[in-house]
C-alpha cells in the first residue's frame, strides 16, 4: 500500500491548550531523544523495512488498541477510525523520510487531537505504541540478520523517532485533559457558589452544604465579581443550608462582608442555624461584624426596605 504524505494545518503548532511548538521547541525535542546526523542514515537504511510492512503495522497497532474497552470511542466512530488510520499510515512513512522539523510535529499533532477527541489514555496509546515499535523492531533484525550490530543500531535510531513521537502524543494528551479538567473545575465553581439578581441592587447568595477554606475564598471572590458586575447595593447571604464552619470560613465570611462594605455593599446574613452562631461565638467572631436576621424572608424583606421598595398586596388579585 502506497504511504502518502499530506500537508497539515500550520495552525496545529500553536495549541490551545498551552504547548508550543516553534522550531526552537522541536529542536530542543530532538536533543532530548539524543538524535543526531548519523541517525537520518540509519533511518534511510530502515525505509525499505517500514514501507514494505506499513500496513501490517497499522493494521497491528489498531487491532491492539481494539483489545481494550478504554478505546472502544475510536472504534464506535467509523470515520475517525479510517482518518485515524490512513494518518498513521502516513506517519510511518514520515518516521523514515529523515525531516523531523514543523511539518512532522504537525502530523503527529492531528494524530493526538484525534485520540483526545475519542478519550484515547495514555497508557492505552503507550501500550499500543510499544507494540508498533517492537514489531518494527522484529523485522529490522530479521532484514539485517547477517549483521546483529547494524540492525540494533538502526534499530536504536528507530526507536529515537519513536520516543520523539510519543513525547509530543502525550504531552498533547496531558495537556489537553489538564484542560478539560481545569473548565470543569470553572464550571463546579460556578455552580457551587450562585449569586442572583432578585431586584435592581440586590443580590441573593444562597450558600448550601460544606464550606471550606477554598470554597470560602471562590465565595467571597464570585460575590465581588458580580456586586460589581450587577451593580448592586444590598446582598442576602443566606446560610440556612450551611450545617457547620470553622474558624478560617468564619473569617472569611467575614472578609467577604467588609470587603462588600468597602465598596458600599450593605450584607445581610440569614439563617444561621444554633451551631453556626454558637461557632461564631465560641471563635470569638462579634455579631456586630454582620448584619443578622433570622431566615432568607426577613433578609429580603429588610433588603428592600434598605433599597426603598414597598410591597404592597393585590386585594383584587387574592
Amino acid at each position: 500500500m502506497q504511504i502518502h504524505s499530506r500537508m497539515l494545518a500550520p495552525e496545529l503548532a500553536r495549541q490551545d491548550n498551552g504547548l508550543r511548538f516553534a522550531e526552537s521547541d522541536i529542536e530542543r525535542r530532538k536533543t532530548f531523544v539524543g538524535l543526531q546526523q548519523y541517525d537520518l542514515f540509519r533511518l534511510a537504511e530502515a525505509s525499505p523495512v517500514v514501507t514494505a510492512h506499513a500496513s501490517e503495522y497499522v493494521a497491528a497497532f489498531f487491532d491492539y488498541l481494539a483489545r481494550f474497552e478504554e478505546a472502544a470511542a475510536l472504534f464506535a466512530r467509523r470515520n475517525l477510525l479510517e482518518e485515524a488510520r490512513q494518518l498513521k499510515l502516513d506517519h510511518l512513512g514520515a518516521m523514515v523520510e529523515g525531516e523531523y522539523g514543523k511539518g512532522y510535529v504537525e502530523q503527529m499533532l492531528r494524530l493526538a487531537k484525534l485520540y483526545s477527541e475519542v478519550g484515547l489514555h495514555v497508557r492505552i496509546f503507550l501500550g499500543a505504541y510499544h507494540y508498533l515499535l517492537s514489531s518494527v523492531g522484529s523485522d529490522i533484525v530479521a532484514r539485517f540478520a547477517d549483521d546483529p550490530l547494524k540492525a540494533f543500531h538502526i534499530f536504536s535510531s528507530f526507536r529515537k523517532i519513536g520516543f520523539f513521537d510519543m513525547a509530543i502524543v502525550i504531552d498533547f494528551l496531558l495537556a489537553e485533559r489538564e484542560r478539560t479538567i481545569a473548565l470543569q473545575q470553572d464550571a463546579i465553581r460556578e455552580l457551587a457558589t450562585p449569586v442572583l439578581q432578585i431586584r435592581e441592587g440586590l443580590l441573593l447568595l444562597p450558600v448550601v452544604g460544606v464550606v471550606d477554606t477554598q470554597r470560602a475564598r471562590l465565595l467571597t471572590d464570585g460575590l465581588l465579581r458580580e456586586i460589581r458586575s450587577k451593580r448592586a447595593k444590598v446582598v442576602v447571604m443566606d446560610i440556612t443550608g450551611v450545617p457547620s464552619i470553622n474558624a478560617e470560613v468564619a473569617n472569611h465570611l467575614v472578609q467577604a462582608v467588609e470587603a462588600a462594605r468597602l465598596i458600599g455593599v450593605v450584607v445581610i446574613l440569614s439563617g444561621l442555624s444554633p451551631a453556626v452562631a454558637r461557632t461564631l461565638i465560641d471563635l470569638g467572631v462579634e455579631p456586630s461584624a454582620f448584619d443578622i436576621v433570622g431566615d432568607l424572608r426577613g433578609g429580603v424583606e429588610r433588603s428592600e426596605r434598605l433599597l426603598g421598595y414597598k410591597v404592597v398586596r393585590d386585594h383584587l388579585a387574592a
